[in-house]
């Protein structure tokens, strides 16, 4: 059984997919001169969002009446699971690391959220093995990104109030100034919105065309934007936009009888792996170039970037398991791995946004270097195919009836 495993493990690890991130990963570190043009990252990112929820939404249309009550149980789950995960994750940074609590507070956010590179990469793996995947998890996907705003809103928010001096340090933290110029708070604050407006980390802009500021030379600020810019931003960010509309697209157009997608369809179906291998090719080069920013984050926050993975998308396996066999409603062998894959996984996109509009104070550099740099290149290369063996063993073990 474990020879059985091992092999599957290992074949599974050089699938094309993750050839191409590979690639990617080496350019920076080789000293290759090549930039990828971030309008072609915008395209690449718009098509696969588009790609998933439109399919997903179509799909969707399909599902019995009957099973709806299962389904909106297991939605509401998810979102609870990345809740619990990201003041999960602040409890084991706290524990792990010496960083600032804002620091720790934004990056249990992006853990509390998902990624969408790793979701598609996810379902190009599933794709090429012919594994099923049930409609509804392009829902998922989208569902389970908010909680991560939430954590990191709420966490912050708590201290602020216990007396978070203006440049984001709390009074037994080196560096605390209470009397720090209030001055630059306006200008902060100017600046956080103009980066959202002009979309900085929408899916126009790569990880790697960000701010590169060390984590103590943020500007300083006092309060965050007001709430219905905030809300505005968690709940119609681009990203989650372009998803809920490719959804509500194929949703409609499928219940009207009109639908567009097919096996062979030439534009939503037939190119997704090539798509999806090309945006891989960059998503490497963003990977390997934000491992730099992890020397200035201690040993602690690299344990914590190669833990959290595993720990919470095993907990995401046992979760969706134990749901299946308590309530009996089924599910697709692949969703499985893909529930998995939405919590081990850290947002790259919509946590960020949040951050640069409402958290200003805290590190613009560590929670991306934790996420696309150790995270999304850990769950990309081993960590799909592990939680694929261990999703199949664990269905093995304890089948349900």
């Amino acid at each position: 059984m474990l020879y059985e495993f091992w092999h599957n493990f290992t074949h599974n690890l050089f699938r094309p997919l993750l050839l191409f991130f590979y690639m990617g990963f080496l350019i920076p570190l080789l000293r290759i001169q090549f930039e990828f043009p971030y309008v072609l990252y915008q395209g690449l990112t718009l098509y696969l969002l588009l790609a998933i929820g439109w399919r997903g939404g179509e799909e969707l249309a399909t599902i019995d009446a009957s099973s709806i009550g299962g389904v909106l149980g297991f939605i509401v789950l998810g979102f609870a699971t990345n809740l619990l995960i990201g003041f999960a994750a602040y409890w084991l940074l706290s524990r792990m690391t010496k960083m600032r609590r804002i620091d720790r507070a934004t990056v249990a956010g992006y853990y509390g959220s998902d990624s969408a590179g790793t979701f598609a990469t996810c379902l190009g793996v599933l794709v090429t093995l012919d594994i099923a995947v049930d409609a509804f998890m392009p829902v998922m996907l989208a569902v389970m990104e908010i909680p991560g705003c939430i954590v990191a809103l709420v966490l912050v928010a708590r201290l602020r109030a216990r007396g978070m001096d203006a440049q984001g340090t709390m009074a037994d933290e080196p560096g605390y100034n209470p009397r720090a110029s209030r001055r630059l708070v306006a200008a902060a604050v100017g600046d956080a919105h103009t980066a959202t407006r002009h979309g900085s980390d929408s899916p126009s802009h790569p990880a790697h065309e960000r701010e590169h500021s060390p984590p103590h030379e943020t500007a300083p600020a006092a309060s965050p934007p007001p709430n219905a810019a905030l809300l505005r931003e968690v709940l119609l960010n681009p990203g989650l936009y372009l998803l809920f509309g490719g959804i509500l697209i194929g949703l409609v157009s499928r219940l009207q009888g009109a639908s567009v997608i097919a096996d062979g369809d030439h534009v939503f179906v037939a190119p997704f792996q090539g798509i999806l291998c090309i945006f891989l090719l960059e998503m490497g080069m963003t990977a390997s170039r934000k491992l730099k920013d992890l020397r200035a984050a201690g040993r602690g926050l690299i344990a914590f970037g190669l833990l959290a993975p595993n720990l919470f998308a095993l907990g995401g396996i046992l979760i969706i398991h134990t749901y299946s066999q308590v309530t009996g409603t089924h599910f697709e062998a692949g969703s499985y791995v893909l529930f998995a894959v939405l919590c081990g996984a850290a947002s790259y996109i919509a946590v960020p946004a949040v951050q640069r509009m409402a958290i200003p104070e805290a590190s613009p550099t560590l929670p991306l270097a934790a996420s696309l740099g150790l995270t999304f290149s850990y769950n990309v290369t081993i960590g799909i195919p592990l939680y694929l063996q261990l999703a199949k063993s664990i269905n093995a073990w304890f089948p349900v009836s």
